[in-house]
């Protein structure tokens, strides 16, 4: 009995080494990605942190939404230099005949002659309601694109963040699976010393063959998660399709920080770029009604043109004409009234979707706080879940060692019960981490996320 007693020493002691493991919960360390490709040899040792801060500079969506930034400032310079000083110049000399007249039955025309005219012309909109407010919605359409583009900044980096976690879940049950295995395989050479002794039957090796079967699917499943999950990171980090990552943070397990649901509320409508967004999207709608209302109003605009004219441009004098002109709208056919009406239409549409938003963010902000109590809740019964298979094993183990006529069943009743609570464990702590990240998402604040 003596070598039965020491192999299952062996698996308990495998499988403590691996629920060790399983639940250790380091702080992320901080890290940059230090190269942009990596060979299989020589993987990309890549953390939470130094994923989040390449989706910034890496992510094409990302930049996409930079160059729309370039794109609204020169759109808000175009509607500032509609209301600077429009000069022009232009210089011509012409060789020309004119047309006088019949005389008789015969036409006639005068002798060639040349003329030489040059000249600068100068606008000046001196006072315009209509493009100045036109010029304000611009910049605040501005900042509509920069807050879109937090927005959308904060989305790429909530991805990556889950992206990562997937990963990490996947490794913890690739590990998972081949401690299973090896905890499976020295107890598979148990039962078959014993069934050589008389004392297991060959039931009890095919269930416990079945079992490990079982098992090696698994892992094989889980190695395709941690697959995919790395190629999901490369694509969202933009790097080379061939390159190889190596996930080296780890899980936290107790999150104390929790913001109250007041608390949290508040953050989320100070911080979240969505609710800026759309509150400066009513802002420009309000300009924008105001610069079509304001075309009511007259405007005033100067005009002058200074030139040389003669037949030669040695021989020219100086013309001028200079006018102030006030326009006064009257009647355009109801156009400019069927715009107010649109406008007016376009500032309550945003005005409701303001109400829409924050409605969501709330709901988001109670959501996620809600996943997280039960997340931690979860990883408090899975923790206890484990100390009880654990022991349900270990007296299984003690009757199988000391008992000739102990059935093999409840030793591997008491194996599936540990690698079940193994399992809730990882997926209780992958439930736990990914609510930090959607919290952080919904309160924006996920560029602080360690």
């Amino acid at each position: 009995m003596t070598p039965c007693r020491i192999s299952l020493r062996a698996c308990v002691l495998a499988m403590g080494i691996c629920v060790a493991d399983s639940v250790a919960a380091d702080v992320p360390s901080e890290g940059p990605i230090h190269s942009p490709r990596a060979s299989a040899s020589n993987p990309l040792q890549l953390t939470l942190k130094g994923a989040l801060t390449a989706a910034l500079h890496n992510n094409p969506d990302v930049l996409l939404y930079r160059e729309r930034i370039q794109e609204a400032q020169g759109h808000v310079r175009t509607q500032l230099g509609a209301m600077l000083p429009n000069l022009s110049a232009n210089v011509r000399q012409t060789r020309q005949t004119q047309f006088l007249g019949t005389i008789g039955l015969s036409p006639v025309r005068t002798d060639p002659f040349s003329i030489f005219d040059t000249r600068i012309s100068a606008t000046q909109h001196l006072f315009s309601l209509s493009l100045i407010q036109r010029w304000r919605a611009s910049r605040e359409s501005l900042r509509v694109t920069e807050q879109e583009s937090e927005a959308r900044t904060l989305d790429t980096m909530a991805s990556v963040g889950l992206a990562y976690m997937e990963g990490l879940k996947a490794m913890a049950m690739v590990k998972t699976h081949e401690a299973n295995q090896q905890v499976m395989n020295e107890l598979l050479t148990v039962v078959q010393q014993r069934q050589r002794g008389g004392v297991a039957t060959r039931l009890d090796i095919a269930r416990l063959e079945a079992q490990l079967a079982v098992e090696r699917q698994q892992g094989a499943s889980a190695r395709y998660e941690l697959e995919h999950a790395k190629l999901t990171l490369i694509n969202l980090l933009a790097l080379p399709i061939d390159s190889s990552l190596a996930l080296i943070d780890e899980w936290v397990s107790g999150v104390p920080d929790v913001p109250t649901p007041e608390g949290a509320v508040e953050m989320a409508v100070s911080q979240r770029p969505e609710i800026q967004a759309q509150a400066i999207r009513v802002k420009a709608s309000e300009l924008t009604y105001s610069s079509i209302t304001g075309e009511r109003v007259p405007s005033l605009v100067a005009q002058g043109e200074y030139g040389l004219i003669g037949n030669r441009w040695n021989n020219t004098l100086d013309t001028y004409n200079m006018a102030l002109t006030l326009q006064i709208p009257l009647f355009d056919g109801a156009q400019r009234e069927g715009r107010i009406t649109q406008a007016r239409s376009q500032l309550q549409q945003e005005t409701l979707r303001l109400k829409s938003v924050l409605n969501h963010v709330r709901m988001e902000v109670h959501d996620a706080l809600a996943s997280m109590t039960a997340a931690k809740e979860q990883v408090g019964i899975a923790q206890t879940g484990l100390q009880m298979a654990t022991k349900e094993l270990d007296l299984a183990r003690e009757r199988y060692a000391v008992m000739t006529s102990a059935s093999h069943f409840e030793l591997t009743n008491g194996l599936s019960a540990v690698a079940r609570a193994r399992e809730n464990l990882v997926n209780a702590l992958f439930q736990l981490n990914a609510a930090r990240i959607n919290l952080a998402r919904s309160t924006g604040s996920l560029q602080t996320l360690n």
